[in-house]
C-alpha cells in the first residue's frame, strides 16, 4: 500500500501583482487631470471670493473653466476610453453626435431663456390700451347714449 501525504497548509494560490508596463501614460494623464481640476476649482472659488470683479472678468473665468472641462473630457475619452487609438471614422461616429447633443442643449437653453424673457414682458392688454377706440355716435346702436344719474 502506498502512503499518501496530506499537507495541512493552505492550498490557496496567490500571485503578486506587479504594475504592468505602459501604465506611465495613464499616470501622466491622471496627474494632468488632477492639475486641471485643481485649477478649475481655484478659478471657481475665486469667483465667489472676489465677487466685486466686473462682469467681463466673470465671463472670461467661466469660459476658461468650460475650456478646461472640455480638455479633461478629451483626455478621459482619449486615454481611459481608448478612443485615442481608434480609427478616425470610429471617433467621428462618437464625437459628431456628442457635438450635436451639446448644440441641442445650448439651443434649448437659449430658446427657453428667450421664452422666459418674452413671457415676462408680454402684456396681452397692450393693444387694447394703446389703440384709440372709435367714438360712438348717439343713437348709432338703436339707443341714446346714457347719461350718468343726476345729469339731465
Amino acid at each position: 500500500m502506498e502512503h499518501q501525504h496530506h499537507h495541512s497548509g493552505s492550498s490557496e494560490v496567490t500571485f503578486h501583482h506587479a504594475p504592468r508596463e505602459g501604465t506611465g501614460r495613464i499616470w501622466r494623464t491622471f496627474w494632468l487631470l488632477l492639475i486641471i481640476t485643481v485649477v478649475e476649482l481655484g478659478l471657481g472659488l475665486s469667483l465667489y471670493a472676489f465677487h466685486d470683479w466686473s462682469g467681463g472678468v466673470h465671463i472670461f473665468i467661466k469660459g476658461v473653466i468650460v475650456i478646461l472641462s472640455l480638455a479633461k473630457a478629451f483626455y478621459i475619452v482619449s486615454i481611459f476610453m481608448h478612443l485615442g487609438d481608434e480609427l478616425r471614422n470610429m471617433i467621428m461616429t462618437i464625437v459628431v453626435p456628442l457635438m450635436l447633443f451639446l448644440w441641442f442643449i445650448g439651443a434649448f437653453l437659449w430658446d427657453g431663456d428667450s421664452f422666459r424673457n418674452l413671457r415676462n414682458t408680454y402684456d396681452p392688454y397692450y393693444k387694447e390700451r394703446t389703440t384709440t377706440p372709435a367714438k360712438e355716435q348717439p343713437g348709432e346702436h338703436g339707443h341714446e347714449a346714457q347719461q350718468p344719474h343726476g345729469e339731465q
